[in-house]
């Protein structure tokens, strides 16, 4: 009996053959939490001032749902202008519909000018702040109201190759179109064909008009014009030829 356990002892402790074969050793445990979470609006604020404040490289944004209030802006200037002065390189991503907007026209103006790169897209994943590759914020809940700190590195880099996959689909923010006509012309296209392809997957007017950063009103403005290039007189006759024609830029 003896003689077995021996056997099976030195079966057990032979190493294998394949190094590559041997798990890997657990990474390193962080100090402090990987994940924390901030409810309501002044602690979510004042964990990422916090988080800001010790940026070192770069900060990643990303601010859906079209244009911010003037005065969140005027109040964003200040610590923009002094992050950028410390050396920290930042860029933001907007929708399309914030070209219209003359506010958010006249802070993105500014913040280029200290150095900050602007883009937009037609719509992108829920509101996030990226801090040095490090922390990273997301919403917990739909209202905003609560958010998660994620410091795990994995998921972190995770979020950041989302953020750098929609930054070079974006097209940059420029000033060239000092009319909304021309501004218009620029991002319209894209917008529409993200409305086609969310109404085509089902998504509801309610939901596709806040994805995209637009009022029902403006949404319904835009469906109408697709109706009529595509000469559907009803909203069945219009999914119809939607389908068909589901590759085709709507202009």
């Amino acid at each position: 009996m003896a003689e077995h356990l021996q056997a099976l002892s030195r079966l057990i402790a032979v190493e294998p053959a394949d190094p590559v074969a041997v798990p890997a050793a657990p990474p390193v445990a962080q100090d402090g939490p990987r994940i924390t979470y901030h409810y309501g609006l002044e602690a979510i604020a004042t964990a990422i001032d916090e988080a800001i404040a010790g940026a070192r490289t770069e900060i990643l944004t990303a601010q859906p749902d079209g244009p911010r209030p003037g005065p969140v802006l005027d109040d964003a200037l200040e610590a923009v202008r002094r992050q950028i002065a410390g050396g920290v390189a930042m860029r933001t991503l907007y929708q399309h519909t914030t070209r219209f907007d003359e506010a958010t026209k006249n802070y993105v103006r500014a913040v280029s000018d200290y150095g900050v790169q602007v883009r937009t897209l037609a719509e992108f994943y829920d509101r996030i702040i990226i801090i040095d590759s490090a922390v990273a914020f997301v919403a917990a809940n739909e209202s905003r109201t609560d958010a998660v700190a994620i410091r795990e590195p994995a998921i972190v880099r995770f979020l950041n190759d989302i953020f750098e996959r929609s930054w070079d689909r974006a097209k940059p923010f420029p000033f060239v179109s000092a009319h909304a006509a021309m501004a218009a012309e620029q991002v319209i296209p894209s917008l529409r064909q993200s409305i086609s392809k969310l109404l085509i997957a089902g998504y509801p007017d309610k939901q596709i008009a806040r994805r995209l950063g637009i009022s029902e009103r403006s949404l319904q403005g835009h469906i109408s014009a697709m109706k009529q290039k595509l000469g559907a007189h009803t909203r069945i006759q219009f999914g119809y030829e939607l389908g068909r024609n589901e590759t085709t830029l709507i202009l």
